[in-house]
């Protein structure tokens, strides 16, 4: 069975333009479902221990949600995935104002960032995959952001049942970007993620503030909550008495990941749930991956029949540091005239 792509409407948007979905099927019979709103993975059916398909990811079945408070579930996250203080910047002696969307801060490109633009699609098809291709520009001043950015972003559904999503950008004038994919996931497709065990290739994290802005230097996991360097399930220590999980009503944090030198993907993450034999492993070629654990989701949040309740899912998003262009000690989110904006990430399925 060769991987096969197909479409259907997905809705009209308040100014009349339509929406489409796009269905993504592998060898393996593995289905992605992918909108050119926001680029959102609406759905990811994955095989369990016994063949089983469920579908894993947090999502909605027509545009409308996508247009309000949609957690960003499974969105194309832009210009900047995570948050920069009070939505500003200083950059070549010129300062420069975001949208503020998050108390005082920016969060996600703004209330109006990429998860809610329509994207120019084009599908494809390989012998091992088949693929989507979306492709949006920013104009100068979107959201508050400095230079015409020109972005493309390429989703793959590959035989081995991996999900690859490869972003590229150039801009004419310098940017911050710092681009990911905000998919929140439950591998038993139901119930909450407590019980889920995760890995995260990491020995530091970013502690914040009570604003979730990074606080100083990149702290040692090392007898803390976030040790998550050997498996443990996400709901052992969440609950804990600790300065940090309290800022964050349990995990939302950025891990500094023990990557080895070169542009390489590598393993950032994995998460097995015991009771489907689901695995997923995230990797990526980002210094840094934010574990949210869905502690603001609430039973008002539903979509396909469920109803997307406090962590329900979990988030792990590849990705530079948060508050980076206000960090001169954190690797740099500049993307330059003449230079091209490149990464590679990719959420991997098996099972045990």
């Amino acid at each position: 069975m060769q991987a096969t792509i197909t479409e259907s409407p997905f809705g009209k948007l308040p100014d009349g333009r339509e929406a489409t979905l796009y269905t993504l099927t592998n060898a393996n019979g593995m289905i992605a479902r992918i909108s050119n709103l926001g680029g959102v993975i609406t759905e990811l059916h994955v095989p369990d221990r016994d063949g089983v398909l469920a579908d894993v990811c947090h999502g909605f079945d027509n545009v409308t949600p996508y247009m309000g408070d949609s957690h960003y579930f499974g969105a194309l996250i832009g210009r900047y995935g995570n948050r920069i203080a009070n939505g500003r910047f200083t950059l070549d002696g010129a300062e420069y104002q975001l949208d503020v969307n998050n108390g005082v801060n920016h969060l996600h490109g703004g209330a109006d960032g990429f998860h809610r633009r329509l994207w120019t699609a084009e599908t494809f098809n390989t012998p091992k995959s088949a693929g989507l291709i979306l492709t949006y520009i920013s104009p100068d001043g979107e959201q508050g952001y400095p230079g015409t950015a020109e972005v493309t972003v390429i989703y793959e559904l590959r035989n081995d049942n991996e999900l690859r999503i490869a972003f590229h950008a150039i801009a004419d004038k310098a940017t911050p970007m710092n681009l990911t994919n905000h998919a929140y996931f439950n591998l038993a497709g139901k119930g909450d993620i407590l019980g889920h065990e995760l890995t995260i290739f990491g020995d530091a994290f970013t502690p914040v503030d009570s604003g979730l802005i990074p606080a100083g230097a990149p702290a040692k996991v090392a007898g803390t909550p976030f040790d998550f360097r050997t498996p443990h399930a996400i709901g052992e220590r969440i609950d804990q008495q600790d300065e940090q999980l309290g800022y964050g009503s349990g995990y939302d944090h950025n891990f500094v990941l023990s990557k080895k030198e070169g542009e390489g993907l590598e393993l950032a993450a994995r998460v097995a749930d015991p009771a489907s034999g689901r695995v997923l492993e995230v990797l990526t070629r980002e210094p840094g991956i934010q574990f949210y654990s869905g502690n603001f989701l609430h039973d008002g949040v539903s979509g396909k029949g469920r109803i997307y309740g406090y962590r329900s899912g979990f988030c792990l998003e590849p990705q530079h540091f948060p508050d980076s262009p206000n960090r001169p000690d954190f690797p740099s989110t500049i993307l330059r005239p003449n230079e091209e904006y490149s990464t590679v990430m990719a959420y991997r399925f098996s099972v045990v």
